[in-house]
């Protein structure tokens, strides 16, 4: 990947929407060589195109880190059963402290217990739960990698 490519990947993420004839007017190149480019970079999987939902616009006010101690059952198989939980926005198998770490998203407070207890606390194999609620976000980037 050289300069225009990463200028194509900048543009494109502050606005996906942008049209190759709009990104090739910014960059002084032809459309045809943006299409190329997406083209060239989406078989090398070195980018993709992709819509991504801001969940504050969806009423997830409330974002949750949840630290999950397993006993009994596989790491894996635990982390498969949480995933299912909509509001559980990744699951990392983790070496620390911590089997699992979820990032879950909720609409308000009032929802937290319930999760916790309820949804999270119900998976077989779940011996722990360590939790704590985001009061501000200092940065939320969705790109895979550092250009």
């Amino acid at each position: 990947m050289d300069a225009l490519d990463n200028s194509i990947i900048d543009i494109l993420r502050t606005n996906g929407r942008a049209t190759n004839q709009d990104i090739a007017k910014q960059l002084s190149v032809t459309a045809a060589t943006v299409s190329a480019r997406l083209q060239k970079m989406e078989d090398a999987r070195a980018m993709r195109v992709v819509a991504v939902t801001d969940f504050a616009a969806r009423g997830y006010n409330v974002i949750i880190a949840v630290g999950v101690k397993v006993h009994g059952r596989s790491i894996q198989d635990v982390g498969r059963d949480l995933a299912k939980f909509p509001e559980v926005l990744s699951v990392n198998i983790m070496n620390g402290g911590h089997d699992l770490e979820l990032m879950v998203a909720l609409h308000g407070f009032s929802e937290v217990q319930e999760f916790l207890y309820d949804h999270i606390a119900g998976i077989a194999g779940v011996a722990q739960i360590d939790s704590g609620i985001a009061v501000d976000i200092v940065k939320y980037e969705f790109n895979v990698a550092p250009l």
